[in-house]
């Protein structure tokens, strides 16, 4: 059997954290058994679809390094790809039940539905719809339908016994039937509820292997239903429990929870984005925590997915994106972090810019944060924050320690990083001082920043004259 997983979004713009992660394991369990990894557009909900999502979702993934065997952009034999584009399908294996007997033509009004929810409130029970137009007979069936009457495919569930779902990672669960509804399969416009067309589609294109989220698995009772109705096997579950934002909700854009683009808009390296979100909810057998896509595939194991939620941090994920941005070679970072660069740089050198820009290469956690802790060498005039002016009061000896140290860069002729360095030297042998005591004040002043790169190489590209305007200041 060949291994064949699908990833199956809907064309709504962009990339969700959750979604990614599911693809994610999606792709690694496909690729580990050299499988086949899908794009379906699952698109049914018409209302939500943005024109050129499906190039934007080819685009996301390829950034990610996913490689796409089969989609609305490749397709291979088992297409359409889209949805919509299968309408006749579904409508066909709907009718296929109704002629089976497991499901049925269902006629009721909105006004009917609505009062059947409104006992089920008062009696403070979940909805679920009571069959009545499962009793139809087929004269009155025959009527309706020939009157252009408006219906829905419902799917007649079992009221007893219970339906038994095999899971990678849950094991063995027992639905109870009764609390299962006739739910619909076909709606009245002909499209497909999502559940039925996950079904049909993921049937006709041997889909072996479904990786979703948890809150699905209730659900997957319907679809073994399903499957059984039509006699077709099922695939292999393994149900991932959700991604928590950080303050312990579900993911969601409309609470502000970064999809995969914001992320790489601001300066997120996507392998990077890719090697943390692979560790929410699942882990490896031992400690390593940084991978290449090619050591993800080989160490991805499936019976490692985690029953218990995990929870985006984005501090986390600016510590792998450090990691990634440190290893990256200079020609890359360089040509990497200009994209985000803002600041004027119109009476400064190629060569100045990309030695601050490099100076910088091993403090940055995304790359717009280049601008904020470059900001100071492009204004004449810089302000100090309450922790730093804290600290130029902490010591009797900082003025005169700032006072030698403009002493000493006065008299340098030859603004290179070696004199610089003296300059120091000559301040620490001077008034005998060392370490934090010696550098953090000259940089406070120097800089406007309590922490960054190697002092020198900062106070060369700040350069001489600003140093000892900001010191007199």
């Amino acid at each position: 059997m060949k291994v064949r997983t699908r990833f199956a979004p809907s064309p709504t713009g962009y990339m969700h954290i959750g979604n990614l992660r599911t693809a994610i394991f999606e792709y690694l369990l496909a690729k580990k058994y050299n499988g086949d990894f899908i794009l379906r557009i699952e698109d049914t909900d018409q209302e939500r679809a943005v024109p050129g999502a499906i190039e934007f979702i080819y685009k996301t993934l390829e950034l990610c390094n996913f490689k796409i065997d089969e989609g609305p952009m490749n397709e291979k034999g088992y297409g359409p790809y889209i949805q919509s584009e299968r309408k006749d399908i579904y409508k066909k294996y709907a009718l296929e039940l109704v002629e089976k007997g497991k499901a049925y033509y269902c006629f009721c009004k909105e006004e009917e539905l609505e009062e059947m929810r409104k006992k089920a409130a008062a009696r403070k029970r979940p909805f679920l719809y009571d069959g009545r137009c499962s009793h139809l007979s087929a004269e009155k069936i025959a009527e309706n339908l020939k009157n252009g009457v408006p219906y829905v495919i419902r799917q007649k569930m079992p009221k007893t016994g219970v339906t038994i779902v095999e899971d990678l990672v849950y094991g063995k669960i027992k639905i109870d039937n009764s609390i299962l509804d006739d739910q619909i399969l076909l709606k009245s416009d002909g499209l497909p509820t999502y559940n039925f067309a996950n079904v049909v589609d993921d049937h006709l294109m041997a889909i072996t292997h479904v990786i979703r989220g948890k809150e699905y698995l209730d659900q997957t009772a319907k679809y073994n239903l399903l499957y059984e109705a039509f006699g077709w096997e099922k695939p292999i579950y393994a149900h991932v429990a959700m991604v928590l934002g950080e303050d312990g909700n579900k993911l969601s854009k409309r609470n502000g929870d970064a999809s995969f683009m914001d992320l790489y808009n601001v300066g997120f390296l996507p392998e990077a984005i890719v090697n943390y979100l692979s560790l929410l909810g699942w882990s490896p057998n031992n400690n390593q925590e940084l991978f290449s896509m090619e050591e993800l595939i080989a160490n991805f194991d499936e019976s490692r997915i985690s029953k218990s939620s995990s929870q985006y941090d984005v501090k986390k994920l600016e510590w792998f994106n450090h990691q990634y941005i440190t290893k990256l070679e200079d020609d890359k970072y360089l040509d990497w972090i200009k994209k985000y660069f803002k600041q004027d740089v119109s009476d400064k050198d190629e060569v100045w810019l990309d030695k601050l820009l490099l100076i910088y290469k091993d403090h940055l956690n995304y790359g717009e944060q280049i601008n904020e802790v470059t900001k100071n060498f492009f204004i004449k005039d810089i302000s100090l924050d309450e922790e730093e002016m804290e600290f130029l009061k902490s010591d009797e000896k900082i003025p005169a320690i700032l006072e030698e140290y403009s002493k000493e860069i006065a008299n340098i002729d030859d603004w290179q990083i070696a004199n610089i360095n003296n300059a120091i030297n000559n301040v620490k042998n001077n008034l005998g001082v060392k370490g934090k005591l010696l550098y953090m004040p000259i940089r406070i002043v120097a800089s406007g920043f309590m922490h960054g790169p190697e002092l020198a190489d900062t106070l060369y590209l700040i350069g001489k004259n600003t140093i000892l305007d900001r010191i007199n200041k």
